[in-house]
């Protein structure tokens, strides 16, 4: 099984705002990186963003290491998910989970891989998470993407305007 790190961050101009996500992806001597922007989302959005497009570069099941800066993802995946899915997608203040469409999709692409989860502190020595910051924040700004970056229809969009109904309603209490 090939080992594989993945460094992953989000960045928005505003919450919600104008936001980007970055991935970079190492195996080997090989790296590859990757990012992508929304319009109109949340940092949270873009944080779970980044990793799912990472997992959504791989082509087989890998040994990955995921490292994030994001105690929410790193939290969310680690701790709360399988709660989560034993009360339906509901948390201990039986609130519906937020971005629950993005839980939902990080979950079933991580199914395939064997998946350790390292925080690293956020603008701090962490080379490749800074590099990552750098390519969140700068696509955030530009509303750009990686050359060669398609979108996949069968995964939810990243932007709150087109997102699930309950995504929305559970991020502003509607």
């Amino acid at each position: 099984m090939k080992q594989v790190q993945l460094i992953t961050d989000g960045a928005c101009h505003g919450n919600p705002g104008p936001g980007g996500w970055a991935s970079i992806l190492r195996y080997g001597k090989h790296t590859k990186e990757i990012f992508g922007s929304s319009s109109h989302t949340t940092n949270n959005r873009m944080e779970l963003a980044a990793a799912i497009e990472g997992f959504r570069a791989l082509k087989e099941p890998c040994g990955i290491e995921v490292v994030t800066d994001s105690e929410y993802v790193m939290k969310g995946i680690t701790e709360w998910i399988e709660g989560w899915k034993r009360k339906g997608w509901v948390t201990k203040a039986k609130t519906p989970v937020v971005n629950r469409d993005l839980w939902m999709t990080l979950d079933r692409l991580r199914s395939g891989h064997k998946v350790r989860w390292t925080w690293t502190k956020g603008h701090a020595s962490h080379r490749d998470n800074n590099r990552a910051d750098e390519l969140a924040t700068l696509a955030a700004a530009s509303q750009t993407f990686s050359k060669g970056y398609k979108p996949d229809v069968q995964f939810p969009t990243y932007d709150l305007r087109n997102a699930e109904p309950e995504a929305v309603d559970s991020l502003f209490g509607g």
